[in-house]
């Protein structure tokens, strides 16, 4: 059972929150040639793509509750839970998960409500610059977590 607890744990993983870190990261280059009017390749309108980065975004980070449940799970059946490391993981599993729903996926509502209403690219600039870095944050997050997940300091397999 731990075995397939970890496996849920570890694909779940790489699925929803891989996929948030790269449409995320791509969001705020493509919401301002929204805003410019045009798409990656030059043409006009390239407000869709910008659309569907944030879809992907905001419905990964509901599927991305399954992540945490079933690492505590497997924590649970290794007997786990009160390490240093997994306490740690699990405050900055917070501390991402808030940054991207009370920050990230606001931000790129308001510059989707930008590149769709009369605003410039000058004026979204700030918003998106300020976006980028809060998704930055938030990459930097989940790869220590990574990191700890597989250092697990303390841990007797020789990592």
């Amino acid at each position: 059972m731990t075995k397939f607890l970890l496996s849920v744990h570890v694909l779940v993983a790489i699925l929803t929150v891989g996929s948030i870190t790269v449409a995320a990261s791509m969001f705020p280059r493509h919401a301002l040639r929204a805003c410019r009017g045009e798409t990656p390749d030059g043409g006009p309108e390239g407000l869709g793509t910008a659309v569907l980065l944030h879809r992907v975004c905001s419905v990964y980070a509901v599927a991305g509750v399954v992540v945490p449940v079933f690492g505590i799970a497997t924590g649970a059946r290794l007997g786990v839970l009160t390490d240093a490391w997994l306490i740690a993981s699990l405050i900055l599993t917070t501390i991402a998960a808030a940054l991207l729903g009370l920050a990230v996926l606001p931000g790129q509502r308001r510059l989707l409500a930008m590149a769709e209403g009369p605003s410039t690219e000058e004026e979204a600039r700030p918003t998106a610059t300020r976006l980028a870095m809060l998704t930055g944050v938030f990459n930097v997050l989940w790869a220590v977590v990574v990191v700890l997940m597989i250092v697990r300091p303390g841990s007797t397999t020789g990592a």
